[in-house]
């Protein structure tokens, strides 16, 4: 298995209306353990990796159960800070039919955002270190949380660890502040190996794109190769793609782009009876990295990150929780027989 993986990223409550229902329609909330760098995290940890978290939580009883459940799971939590504040929280409810899933955001002023970005001792942090993973949700968060950010980026590359970036673009977070997107993600994407982005994340930092497109295979090739020519260091992009039919059923594809050229791509596969969708982009980002990792080519990691993608839509939470084999088994294609 592969030198040890970092994650860097806020480690949030996710409280969500029970069922189908909308938010306070009853007087009841479900609490997961969430957090984008985080589910990654997990994910990685249960494929058989060697899985550090960063960042900074609530010095409270939140926080303190945040990192047991991560912990749980069996993720490195001792260099996450713990600090006065509070944690870091979404709301959810769950979507049906053609009503869309919705989020609500609580995570201004949190432990996490106020964390001083000379906090953190990168290169004490990351060495040893294999794989940086972060997201953009992370400078989406503020000043210090964007500082932090590039900082970890800039040390990883200085000490030769290999960096993998999320776009996860989150417009209602940049919109609470006065942060410029595309100069803050430059740099993040410039440091990075790989980065997990369609042609709306590459759009964001590079501008818009006027190149004529007519399918999102196309979209993904043009803005992958705007990535290339502006991020030396960038090796892969990949994504999903995804149709929706109902919130209970989508079709979900995969597509990676490598500097020298090559597309591949995972055909869609039909989700029918969605439990939780969230958390599957960063399923897939798991599944992506434990190939790499593993030394495994570039097609063989894109269909095992799409199979774990599609599986986790059958996981309730944030976190998926099945094992690289039962993400095997799915890119095999056996049977749904009951395990017995």
């Amino acid at each position: 298995m592969s030198a040890r993986i970092v994650c860097f990223g806020e480690l949030l409550l996710r409280l969500a209306a029970p069922g189908r229902e909308l938010l306070l329609q009853s007087p009841r909330l479900e609490v997961h353990v969430g957090g984008a760098e985080a589910n990654v995290g997990v994910s990685l940890a249960r494929f058989g990796h060697e899985v550090a978290m960063l960042g900074t939580v609530a010095d409270n009883a939140l926080g303190r159960a945040v990192l047991g459940e991560l912990r749980r799971h069996g993720v490195d939590t001792r260099a996450v800070h713990l600090a006065a504040g509070r944690m870091g929280l979404y709301f959810l409810a769950t979507g049906a039919g053609h009503r869309p899933s919705e989020v609500l955001y609580d995570r201004a002023d949190s432990a996490f955002a106020l964390a001083p970005a000379d906090g953190y001792d990168w290169p004490a942090l990351l060495r040893g270190a294999g794989w940086l993973h972060l997201s953009g949700v992370t400078p989406a968060l503020g000043a210090a949380t964007a500082a932090a950010a590039a900082d970890a980026v800039r040390a990883a590359v200085a000490q030769g660890v290999q960096v993998s970036f999320d776009g996860n673009f989150r417009p209602k977070l940049w919109a609470a502040w006065d942060g410029d997107p595309a100069s803050i993600l430059r740099p993040l994407l410039d440091g990075a190996a790989i980065a997990f982005a369609d042609h709306r994340d590459i759009d964001v930092v590079l501008g818009a794109d006027d190149a004529s497109a007519d399918t999102h295979e196309q979209r993904f090739a043009i803005a992958a190769r705007r990535a290339f020519d502006a991020f030396p260091r960038l090796q892969r992009i990949a994504c999903t793609t995804r149709a929706q039919s109902s919130v209970d059923h989508h079709a979900l594809g995969a597509l990676m782009a490598t500097r020298d050229g090559a597309l591949h791509r995972v055909e869609p596969r039909e989700l029918p009876g969605i439990v939780d969708r969230i958390g599957g982009g960063d399923a897939f980002a798991a599944g992506v990295l434990h190939g790499l990792a593993s030394g495994w080519d570039d097609a063989d990691s894109l269909r095992f990150g799409h199979a774990a993608g599609c599986l986790k839509h059958a996981v309730p939470g944030d976190f998926n929780l099945c094992d690289a084999e039962d993400v095997m088994a799915l890119v095999r294609g056996e049977r749904l027989d009951v395990k017995r």
